[in-house]
């Protein structure tokens, strides 16, 4: 029977005819060692399927070269794309994601908190949306946030939600929108995006309209409450939604009862992944820049991981946004 064991960093010591020594400072690269000791220890590294202890080196002082990422969930194309884009820039620096989905949870978030510190990652990005955690305010490594404020302690790498909401907004009130409804997972003074709506519609005399449905509503769930509320709006005529998914939602509530869009209801999104302006190129959306959010927030943070403690980090790197014009607005 083949022997499963996993080799051990002795087998490769005894396969490249060098000391355990000698195997660890190629790893570790350290000290002066010749182009044919070095190739022998990797070709038996290679041989053997030897995998180094990433949490055994890092134990003696030694990076591990991972960084963990927290996201509600890669299904929502935003974050989604976010990870990708983070996974890829962090690829390019020779590091490796640990990817976490919170699912909306706080103490799955929590617990994904505790267990990436327990396996000595060098740092994390999150950009999950629970409050109240307070395990960021108590970590030991460099954090990053994404779209999150967290403190003064946690840099936050953000597109400019405001500069979003407010022409998104206006788009809708210069085509002549009177009746224009917000549609956002949270309603609270954090969220710029609402807080522009409102000081846009203010500035042009209009009514604010907001329905909320929860950050972590099942998606079901928040069609048939948006539904629900949509059936109440007799007058309305605009609509901006903080999210493409919310926004393509409204697209199809319009459709199943028969409101022209655009010529009665005109609808736009925010986000504008590529996945969704290219399989829905029709929905008018606030494009965020998701390539240089996540650029960004990497090299901020492994700028946090080679700094000296007495460097502060930026409090907040905020990037405009864009609009892709569809047919919707």
């Amino acid at each position: 029977m083949r022997n499963m064991a996993k080799p051990k960093l002795s087998d490769v010591a005894k396969r490249a005819g060098v000391s355990a020594t000698t195997v660890s400072r190629v790893l570790n690269n350290r000290g002066y060692l010749s182009a044919a000791t070095k190739q022998a220890v990797h070709q038996a590294i290679d041989e053997l399927g030897y995998r180094p202890n990433e949490i055994a080196r890092s134990l003696l002082g030694q990076r591990t070269y991972l960084i963990g990422l927290i996201v509600p969930t890669v299904a929502n194309p935003f974050f989604g794309e976010l990870a990708a884009a983070i996974e890829g820039a962090l690829a390019t620096s020779g590091y490796k994601m640990l990817l976490c989905n919170s699912q909306g949870q706080a103490e799955q978030e929590r617990a994904y908190l505790d267990l990436l510190q327990a396996n000595q990652v060098d740092g994390i990005i999150t950009s999950a949306h629970n409050d109240l955690i307070d395990g960021y305010a108590h970590a030991t490594l460099p954090i990053v946030a994404v779209d999150r404020q967290m403190g003064a302690h946690i840099p936050n790498v953000r597109s400019d939600n405001a500069m979003g909401g407010r022409i998104a907004t206006e788009l809708l009130i210069n085509q002549g929108c009177r009746s224009i409804v917000l549609v956002t997972a949270t309603d609270s003074p954090q969220n710029a995006r609402a807080g522009a709506y409102r000081t846009a519609l203010k500035a042009a005399g209009i009514a604010s309209n907001v329905f909320e449905y929860g950050f972590d509503t099942p998606r079901q769930a928040r069609q048939a409450r948006l539904f629900d509320w949509l059936d109440c709006q007799s007058e309305l005529d605009g609509l901006f939604a903080t999210d493409d998914l919310t926004a393509l939602l409204a697209l199809e509530w319009a459709k199943r009862r028969s409101i022209e869009v655009p010529d009665a209801l005109k609808i736009v999104g925010y986000d504008g992944t590529p996945m969704v302006t290219q399989s829905v190129p029709g929905l008018t959306t606030v494009v965020q820049p998701i390539d240089r959010i996540a650029e960004r927030a990497v090299s901020v943070l492994l700028a946090r991981i080679g700094a000296t403690a007495s460097v502060r980090p930026p409090d907040e790197i905020v990037l405009p946004v864009d609009m892709h014009r569809g047919w919707t607005a």
